[in-house]
């Protein structure tokens, strides 16, 4: 083990979950070689030309990386990680949801403009969203095509990229989304929600939702909370200003106020803690990555390792 790569347990537990064959020329290239390669990139941002000999030729250390962030590997082994830590009862399901902005280095542009070929598979978050956002599916995950496709745009920051996530109660990220930096939290909110998906050792469905849910006023909308009461999701979510004095300008017809718990609008704050953990990484806190699903797998493996250390 090098300086930041897996320990011989760490790699155990993801081992089994690793194809042996490529199904197209023979084996692969040592997996944990290469992953020491990929966490090493993640960790210190270096370009895939520059990584040491010891992880073997750069391109076959990137183009795993790729093919993984593509066919949805990555979350995979993430899942994977999240069920052993749920069927052991270490994961607090009191969640909390917020968003970062990422500032994207200028090699970050430039990306061709066809978005990348994907199978046709459409998920149940897509026909949520249909009408509103072109979206494809690429190895199960929803892809955004069109106008800023590669989840690259313009906010105060400058040209940025905002990561959407949500973070269980030890501070560790469940789920994950990549956007342009300009697009609004609660546009994301159903998706990073939807992403959930922890399975069980064994048999039985997957768990996908939480015992309740923290947000900031981003999420303060009508939307947001409606699709929380349909889920049966306790939420604590403040109530913005102006919509607080528009409740109660209509007086009785404005309705009850929404139910806001101080004490555990508190916890909130494990988001933030997994933002910062998650941005120990150079590669994650500064997008290199021309590809938005490169760059989603790169926030992945980052993720990852927090859930194998945690």
């Amino acid at each position: 083990m090098g300086r930041g790569g897996l320990t011989d347990a760490e790699w155990e537990r993801l081992r089994p979950f690793l194809a042996v064959s490529n199904r197209r020329c023979g084996r692969w290239r040592d997996h944990r070689q290469v992953i020491d390669g990929i966490l090493y990139r993640v960790r210190t941002g270096v370009q895939w030309r520059d990584l040491p000999e010891r992880f073997g030729p750069w391109k076959t250390v990137y183009e795993r990386h790729r093919l993984w962030s593509a066919d949805g590997t990555w979350e995979r082994l993430l899942q994977q990680v999240q069920a052993e830590a749920d069927a052991a009862g270490e994961i607090d399901w009191d969640i909390s949801v917020d968003s970062t902005i990422v500032r994207a280095h200028q090699h970050a542009a430039g990306a061709r403009a066809e978005p990348p070929s994907a199978p046709p598979q459409v998920g149940e978050a897509a026909a949520e969203h249909q009408g509103e956002t072109p979206w494809q599916s690429l190895g199960g995950r929803l892809v955004e095509v069109g106008a800023g496709g590669e989840g690259l745009g313009r906010s105060r920051g400058g040209f940025t990229t905002k990561l959407h996530l949500s973070a269980d109660g030890c501070c560790r990220p469940l789920s994950l989304i990549v956007t342009p930096g300009q697009r609004a939290d609660c546009t994301q909110f159903k998706l990073v929600l939807g992403k959930i998906h922890v399975p069980r050792i064994g048999s039985g469905r997957p768990r996908k939702k939480p015992d309740s849910l923290a947000a900031d006023k981003a999420y303060s909308n009508g939307p947001c909370r409606e699709y929380l009461r349909r889920r049966g999701i306790r939420h604590t979510i403040p109530e913005k200003t102006d919509s607080q004095a528009a409740r109660l300008r209509k007086g009785s017809r404005g309705g009850r106020p929404p139910g806001f718990d101080e004490e555990r609008y508190k916890k909130r704050n494990t988001v933030e803690r997994a933002i910062n953990r998650l941005k120990h990484a150079r590669a994650v806190a500064t997008r290199y990555d021309k590809r938005g699903y490169v760059f989603l797998g790169t926030a992945t493996a980052a993720a990852l390792v927090i859930w194998l250390r945690a």
